[in-house]
């Protein structure tokens, strides 16, 4: 009898055994050897390498500024990202009217295309766009959004809050419902603040999902290309040139595949070095030894 239970177990879980190989591990594995040729010369008849692709991308000043660059968009998304929309769904949490209304509003970016939201950003960030010329009615002096160095990154990296900031809240509504509201009539009793009341008792107990959200926009942040792509392309002076955009670059524009597969395989363990870091600080009590 167990060994009929453990068979359909094994059963249930080999569709997605096999979506797995198919779409994550044989490529994976592909791409780690890969990462070991030289396709530059020519990419018929590579030469194997060993690890000086990874030598090559250490060592390169573009692919280090690829990373803070990547690093610095992180910076600018992630907390936003985690604190604001959880700030909304409080909000949208409370018995106020037309509750409704406001999730779909807020959401509703979220169902759009993020290649429709790049686009419709870049010509508000035009020389002649929308926000210039708002700018100019205010007597101020027009700004370079996407061709200054300087704040190229922010203009990208408000595309990426814009379209994401619905879809965390609607993940902190639902961990929200899951909140005992006894304890809120208690401390209500007791006097406490607006900020008290969830300092003490909401966030403690959703933390969980605060690590999740944490976790899921750093991911997103360190693999964004689609709104670089469509934006910037990289500029101005490789100020918006992220590590994903350098591996397509290196890939499908020098057709340099071995560097590419090297670059793609460091992405993987900064994305896995993140991902465990945030399950430490928000969840280290539940992993202590």
């Amino acid at each position: 009898m167990d060994l009929k239970k453990s068979l359909g177990a094994y059963l249930f879980l080999l569709p997605a055994g096999i979506i797995l190989l198919i779409f994550f591990f044989i490529p994976f594995f592909q791409t780690v050897y890969l990462s070991f040729f030289d396709y530059s010369k020519d990419v018929y008849n590579p030469v194997f390498v060993s690890f000086d692709n990874y030598i090559a991308l250490i060592k390169s000043p573009l692919f280090i500024k690829t990373i803070l660059n990547t690093f610095f968009f992180l910076i600018l998304c992630v907390p936003f990202l985690v604190i604001f929309p959880l700030f909304l769904a409080i909000l949208i949490n409370q018995n106020i009217r037309c509750k409704n209304v406001y999730k779909v509003l807020i959401y509703l970016p979220v169902v759009i295309s993020i290649v429709v939201v790049a686009i419709a950003f870049k010509w508000l960030y035009a020389p002649e766009g929308l926000l210039n010329f708002v700018l100019e009615k205010l007597h101020i002096a027009p700004l370079g959004w996407l061709s200054d160095p300087k704040i190229a990154m922010i203009s990208v990296a408000l595309v990426t809050i814009f379209k994401g900031v619905g879809y965390y809240m609607m993940i902190y509504l639902s961990a929200l419902m899951s909140v005992p509201k006894e304890l809120y009539e208690a401390i209500d009793v007791d006097g406490a603040s607006f900020f008290k009341k969830h300092t003490v008792i909401t966030i403690p107990h959703i933390m969980p999902m605060i690590a999740l959200v944490s976790t899921i926009s750093s991911i997103s942040a360190l693999k964004v290309f689609v709104e670089i792509y469509v934006m910037t392309r990289g500029g101005p002076l490789n100020s918006t040139k992220t590590i994903v955009y350098y591996i397509y670059e290196k890939a499908f524009e020098n057709l340099d595949l071995g560097i590419a597969s090297a670059g793609a395989v460091i992405l993987l363990f900064i994305v896995m070095g993140f991902s465990i870091l945030n399950i430490f600080v928000f969840e280290k009590d539940k992993y202590a030894i």
